[in-house]
C-alpha cells in the first residue's frame, strides 16, 4: 500500500497553522504508520540475528533527524501532503542547469529567478554544488560534502537564500543526492586510507584481486575507455577499492547497516536546505553482490524503499526522482512493485521517451517510437515522469533489440546508423554531435551534443541555409512540445530554449577535454537573452514559441499526469499521435510529423476529434481544415488539438 496515501489523510485533520505540538504529534503517528514496514526492509538487508543493535540506533535517530527540519519546512510538508500528489501538477515546468554555466554562482542565480519566471519555469534541477576535488570529479560527482555548498558557487547561506526566495515564488528546487558513491577526499574515505578500519568497511575494500577478479567476471564497463574496469589500486591503503565510475569515486558499502545510517542523516541534512525533490543519482547501482552485475538487484529497490520511508517520516513534503537510466521494464520497478509496491520513488525519467524520439528524427518514422511506448508497463496512479529531450549527459539509446527486430530491422545495424546520422559519419545527416564512449567489443555507443546541434541547426546557420534554419527551429520546438503535452514533469537544458549550439571551449580546459559530454554543457548566453524582445532571431523564435507552449500547458488541467494517456494509431510512419483524455468530455489530442515532407491523416485516425468535431488548434489558435476528409501536416508541425 502507499504510505503517503494514509499521510495525507492522518494530515487532513490538522490546520495549516499548526503548531509545535502538533507537528511533533504528526512525526509520531507518521513513524508509527511506517514503522513496521521500516523494520521488514531493514531486516531484509541486515539480519535481525546480527543487526538488532543498528536497527535500534535507526528509530532512535529518526526523531533526532525531525527536530533538526525548519519548523517552515515541517509546515510546508503539512501543506504539501494536503496537496497530494502535487508533483503530478500540469503547473510544473522545470529547467536543467549547471549553477556556474548559467550565471556565475548561486548569487548570480538568484539575480535571474525573473527569467526563469518569464519562461514559465518553476522547478529548477541544479547541478552539484557541493564540494568535490579539483581536477576531474565527474561534474561534481564525485562528492565531499552532501550538505555543504563549494565555495565556486557560493556559501550555505547563497543555498539558504535562494531557497527562501523560490519557496516565496512558488517555485521548486532539485538537487543530486549521489547515493552510490563518494569521492576519495570524502572525510570517510581520509579516514579509510589512514587505516582506519570503521571507515574501510564504509567501502568495499580488498586486500588482494581474488574477490575484485569475481567480480569482474560479471560487472559490466560504464566508461571502459577512461576508466576501464570496476577497481582501483590505492597505494596509501596498499587494498583494491571498488570504483564502477571514476578511480576518485568510491562505491558505499551499503550492506553495511552504519552506512545507510550515516547517509540517511546526510539525505535529510540536504533536505533540510530547502530541497523539494532529491535527485537520486545512481541509484541502480547501490548495491552490489558477487556473481550479478550489481544492477537493478532487489536489495537496491529494498534500499531505496526504506530510505524513502525513513525520508517519508522525517520530510514528507519531499519527494524522490529515480535517475535509473535502464531498461524500459527496469525503470517502472523504481516506481515499486512487489514488497515495495508504491513505496520506491515517486518520480523517474523518462529515458525511454528521449531515446525514442531520437530514433524517430533520425529514421522520420515513429514505428519503433509506437512499438515501444505501446509495450511499456504502466506506471503506478502516484508516480509521475520527468520527460526531457536531453540533459547533461550523453544520449544513451536504450530501447530493446527485440523491438527494433520487429519492425523489420536489424538491431545492430540500426543502432550503428543512430550512431553515425548523429555523430558526423553521414555526410547528408544535418546532425552535428559526437560518439561517447564507444565500446568496439559491442558496438554500443552513446552520443553528445546539444539539442540545436543535433537537430541541424549548427550546420544549417554555417551553411546559411534559411530553410535548414527553419526546419532545425521546427524540429527544436517540436519535441520541446511533446515533453510538455506528454505526462509528467518537462524538463528542459538551460540553453535549448534559445537554441544554443555545440560548446567547444571544453577543449582548453584539462579536465574537460577528455570528456565530450562537455559539448552539450554550454554556458548560458545573456546577450542573446537582453535581444530575445528586439530583435527577431532563432533565438528568440524558439524562446517566444516555448514561452507560449509552457503558458497553454499551464491553462490546460488536462496537462496533469492522472495516467490520461491514449495512443492513437494514425496509419502513417512518419506520424505521432496521442490523446491526454479528460472524463469531462475534454481531452486534447497531440499530434506531430517527423518527417521533412507534409504528411496526411485521414480524419476517422483522429477519432473523436476527426471532422465533425470542428477541432482547434491552440498553438495557432485557429480551426484545423479537412481536405476531402484528411488532414495535411507541414513538415515538423505539432498540433494540439481541442473539440469546438
Amino acid at each position: 500500500m502507499n504510505q503517503a496515501s494514509l499521510h495525507r489523510l492522518i494530515a487532513s485533520a490538522y490546520p495549516d497553522s499548526t503548531g509545535t505540538n502538533d507537528l511533533d504529534g504528526l512525526f509520531k503517528l507518521r513513524l508509527s504508520t511506517n514503522l513496521t514496514l521500516i523494520k521488514d526492509l531493514f531486516f531484509s538487508l541486515y539480519p535481525e540475528k546480527n543487526h538488532t543493535e543498528s536497527f535500534k540506533e535507526l528509530v532512535s535517530v529518526l526523531p533526532e533527524l525531525f527536530k533538526e527540519r525548519p519548523r517552515s519546512l515541517q509546515l510546508q510538508d503539512l501543506n504539501r501532503l494536503k496537496q497530494g500528489n502535487w508533483y503530478q501538477s500540469e503547473q510544473l515546468v522545470g529547467m536543467q542547469l549547471y549553477v556556474d554555466h548559467f550565471n556565475g554562482d548561486l548569487r548570480g542565480l538568484e539575480n535571474k529567478l525573473g527569467y526563469f519566471e518569464k519562461l514559465g519555469v518553476n522547478f529548477l534541477h541544479l547541478m552539484p554544488i557541493t564540494p568535490r576535488p579539483n581536477g576531474e570529479n565527474d561534474g561534481g560527482y564525485a562528492v565531499n560534502s552532501y550538505h555543504e555548498v563549494d565555495e565556486r558557487f557560493g556559501t550555505k547561506e547563497d543555498l539558504l537564500r535562494l531557497t527562501q526566495k523560490m519557496r516565496d515564488k512558488n517555485m521548486l528546487l532539485m538537487l543530486d543526492f549521489v547515493a552510490n558513491h563518494t569521492s576519495n577526499e570524502f572525510p570517510w574515505a581520509k579516514k579509510a586510507m589512514k587505516g582506519d578500519s570503521k571507515y574501510q568497511r564504509f567501502y568495499h575494500i580488498y586486500n588482494d584481486r581474488s574477490i575484485p577478479d569475481a567480480f569482474e567476471q560479471k560487472l559490466p564497463e560504464i566508461f571502459p575507455r577512461t576508466a576501464p574496469g570496476n577497481f582501483s589500486y590505492n597505494a596509501e591503503m596498499q587494498k583494491w577499492v571498488m570504483t564502477v565510475f571514476n578511480q576518485y569515486q568510491w562505491d558505499l558499502n551499503y550492506s553495511n547497516p552504519e552506512v545507510f545510517i550515516a547517509m540517511l542523516d546526510n539525505l535529510l541534512k540536504l533536505a533540510n536546505l530547502g530541497v523539494d525533490v532529491v535527485r537520486l543519482d545512481a541509484l541502480a547501482f547501490m548495491w552490489k553482490k558477487l556473481g550479478t552485475q550489481s544492477q537493478n538487484l532487489p536489495e537496491a529497490h529494498a534500499l531505496i524503499s526504506l530510505f524513502r520511508l525513513c525520508l517519508q517520516v522525517v520530510a514528507p513534503g519531499v519527494v524522490f526522482l529515480a535517475e535509473a537510466i535502464v531498461a524500459p521494464d527496469e525503470i517502472v520497478k523504481y516506481f515499486g512493485s512487489g514488497p515495495t509496491k508504491g513505496n520506491e520513488c515517486e518520480i523517474a525519467y523518462n529515458a525511454t521517451l528521449m531515446a525514442l524520439l531520437w530514433d524517430a528524427i533520425a529514421t522520420k518514422k515513429t514505428i519503433l517510437l509506437y512499438k515501444n511506448i505501446g509495450h511499456l508497463p504502466k506506471k503506478p496512479d502516484e508516480a509521475t515522469w520527468i520527460n526531457y529531450v536531453r540533459c547533461h549527459d550523453d544520449i544513451g539509446l536504450g530501447f530493446k533489440d527485440e523491438y527494433i527486430h520487429e519492425v523489420g530491422w536489424d538491431a545492430k545495424t540500426h543502432r550503428k546508423f543512430l550512431l553515425d546520422y548523429y555523430c558526423q559519419k553521414i555526410e547528408w545527416s544535418p546532425a552535428k554531435g559526437y560518439l561517447f564512449m564507444y565500446n568496439p567489443k559491442n558496438g554500443d555507443g552513446r552520443i553528445t551534443g546539444s539539442c540545436s546541434s543535433l537537430l541541424g541547426l549548427e550546420k544549417a546557420l554555417e551553411q546559411d541555409n534559411k530553410v535548414k534554419i527553419e526546419e532545425a527551429i521546427h524540429k527544436i520546438v517540436m519535441l520541446h512540445g511533446i515533453i510538455l503535452s506528454y505526462g509528467g514533469i518537462p524538463l528542459i537544458y538551460a540553453g535549448d530554449e534559445i537554441g544554443t549550439l555545440n560548446d567547444y571551449s571544453y577543449l582548453k580546459d584539462k579536465d574537460k577535454k577528455e570528456d565530450n559530454r562537455w559539448v552539450n554543457r554550454p554556458y548560458q548566453d545573456w546577450k542573446v537573452i537582453d535581444n530575445l524582445d528586439t530583435k527577431e532571431t532563432y533565438h528568440s523564435k524558439i524562446f517566444f514559441s516555448l514561452q507560449k507552449l509552457i503558458r497553454l500547458r499551464k491553462q490546460l488541467p488536462v496537462f496533469a499526469d492522472h495516467n490520461n494517456f491514449a495512443l492513437y494509431d494514425g496509419h502513417n510512419p512518419h506520424v505521432l499521435i496521442f490523446e491526454r483524455t479528460s472524463e469531462k468530455d475534454i481531452g486534447l489530442l497531440v499530434v506531430s510529423n517527423f518527417d521533412n515532407s507534409p504528411q496526411i491523416i485521414d480524419h476517422i485516425r483522429l477519432g473523436s476529434f476527426g471532422k465533425q468535431a470542428k477541432p482547434k488548434d491552440l498553438i495557432s489558435g485557429r480551426s484545423v481544415r479537412f481536405v476531402n476528409d484528411t488532414l495535411k501536416l507541414k513538415p515538423y508541425q505539432l498540433l494540439w488539438l481541442v473539440k469546438t
